[in-house]
């Protein structure tokens, strides 16, 4: 949800939380010089990595859902394709390389602001120490996958359709939304009280 700023981060005059002319929603405005501030979606992209019939997935050594497991993935960086962005966040946070990536899945997140989307890459080269983010590194066996212990709805959402297509021996890409709703009954699924 967007949120009102302040003041205007380029002159640090008042800004004002409006809708401008000819737009349909409340932006962030400054009042010197009417610059109209756009607050976006942010992109979360990560990769599948198969190897031996076992999916790549690290432990978070961060919050949130520190502790748990994902694929390798995170957000999008200035300058950067969604694949290069994808590539880069698996090298960083499980010290793999891959190379070849094509989009598997994406899933919009609106209540939080989000996209995430997944590509299936193939694994090159060695396996360099994990970078900070992650406690943990491994090849998991699908039949081994403690979906119990998925840090986010959008990584157990993307593994299941992953697994489902393997096992299917289908290959197809998945666009999906997840609303609050779901999000939320799939945390409850995971972290009962």
């Amino acid at each position: 949800m967007p949120r009102p700023m302040r003041f205007c981060p380029n002159c640090g005059a008042p800004t004002e939380y409006r809708i401008p002319e000819g737009d349909d929603r409340k932006r962030n405005v400054c009042t010197a010089t009417g610059e109209i501030f756009y607050d976006n979606p942010r992109n979360v992209v990560g990769c599948i990595v198969e190897y031996d019939g076992a999916i790549l997935m690290c432990r978070r050594a961060i919050e949130p859902r520190r502790d748990f497991w994902t694929l390798p993935a995170g957000f999008l960086e200035l300058d950067e394709t969604t694949a290069e962005g994808a590539v880069r966040e698996t090298f960083e946070e499980t010290g793999v390389t891959v190379t070849d990536p094509q989009l598997f899945s994406m899933l919009d997140v609106p209540h939080i602001g989000q996209v995430h989307m997944f590509f299936t890459a193939t694994l090159i080269g060695e396996r360099m120490p994990a970078g900070p983010e992650s406690s943990e590194v491994a090849f998991v066996d699908p039949a081994a996958i403690d979906w119990a212990q998925l840090a986010f709805p959008t990584i157990h959402r993307t593994l299941e359709r992953y697994v489902d297509d393997r096992r299917r021996g289908h290959n197809g890409l998945h666009v999906e939304r997840l609303d609050a709703q779901d999000w939320n009954a799939m945390h409850l699924a995971r972290d009962p009280a």
